[in-house]
């Protein structure tokens, strides 16, 4: 089921052009940021419908414990103060931001939202509440999850693809691959790429500072590519260690991320000021760490 073997078109598509002219113009000061606190609070300082996509992954619910030996962490490189949810508040707190998140957004626009299996039906009856169109209810397949004795291992994360409107919702199904483009066995390759499973393993920041739940980079890519295009703003209000707004940036998107915990914000502060995708426990000016933003010489 891994995207290996597809070769990534190497062309961007002509088809984007106009909608990057159009965001050429200097953008507004509250773009490009992030901000430490809570996210309703935060959201309520952005205008309406001015968000062309939302990627977040809220608390679970789920009591979690992110330095416990099953993830094979040195707890002195994972930072802590996670701020988990009480599950008998978790569809008032999740209607609560999915609120300010749907008045945010544009009618041309989408929202991604990843979940845990726990309280998948309060996070529905939340997007439901909400008005929310689902377009697809897509899974993350990763590599491992937690040994267990007495049930199956869970080793996946559901993601809601959600619009205000289907009808303006902007996608772009031959962005990564072109329309005639083959797999290595002769198969569709932008067919594959769409199915709604999708395998991606997770990111191991061996050596490395680390928030306790992280989306690999190639995940957030990977929906960056179909539902956004250059210049585009990408909110996430659950910032954790940044990645949206790092793989944003990277991308060529404006960013907007919100974060409760100080350590969290702090470190995705950093990561986003020093342009280094790792920070290591200590780094010595021989071991500088990688600069994703600076162009190539």
């Amino acid at each position: 089921m891994g995207h290996g073997n597809l070769k990534m078109k190497k062309n961007n598509s002509d088809a984007r052009t106009l909608g990057e002219k159009a965001k050429a113009a200097k953008p507004p000061e509250w773009i490009d940021t992030i901000k430490q606190g809570d996210c309703i609070e935060l959201m309520s300082e952005i205008p309406d419908q001015c968000i062309d996509l939302i990627v977040t992954d809220p608390p679970f619910a789920i009591d979690f414990k992110a330095t416990r030996h099953n993830y094979n962490r040195k707890g002195s490189r994972v930072l802590q103060g996670y701020n988990e949810i009480e599950g008998r508040d978790y569809l008032a707190f999740t209607l609560d931001w999915l609120s300010a998140a749907t008045r945010v957004l544009k009618e041309s626009g989408s929202m991604y939202i990843f979940s845990g299996w726990n309280h998948l039906k309060d996070l529905l009856i939340a997007i439901d509440l909400c008005e929310l169109t689902t377009v697809n209810h897509l899974i993350w397949k990763y590599q491992f999850g937690v040994v267990t004795k007495r049930k199956y291992v869970t080793s996946h994360y559901h993601c809601l693809f959600l619009c205000k409107n289907d009808k303006k919702r902007q996608f772009y199904p031959y962005f990564r691959f072109d329309k005639d483009a083959k797999t290595e066995n002769g198969g569709s390759a932008h067919y594959r790429d769409k199915e709604d499973v999708w395998e991606i393993k997770r990111e191991y920041w061996q050596g490395a500072v680390k928030t306790p739940t992280k989306l690999p980079a190639a995940l957030i890519e990977k929906i960056l590519d179909y539902s956004s295009q250059k210049g585009d703003i990408v909110l996430d209000p659950f910032l954790g260690s940044g990645q949206v707004a790092v793989v944003s940036k990277m991308k060529e998107r404006h960013y907007i991320g919100f974060e409760i915990v100080p350590a969290y914000y702090e470190f995705a502060r950093d990561r986003l000021a020093s342009g280094k995708y790792l920070i290591q426990k200590t780094e010595t000016e021989e071991e500088p760490g990688l600069n994703l933003f600076c162009e190539e010489a």
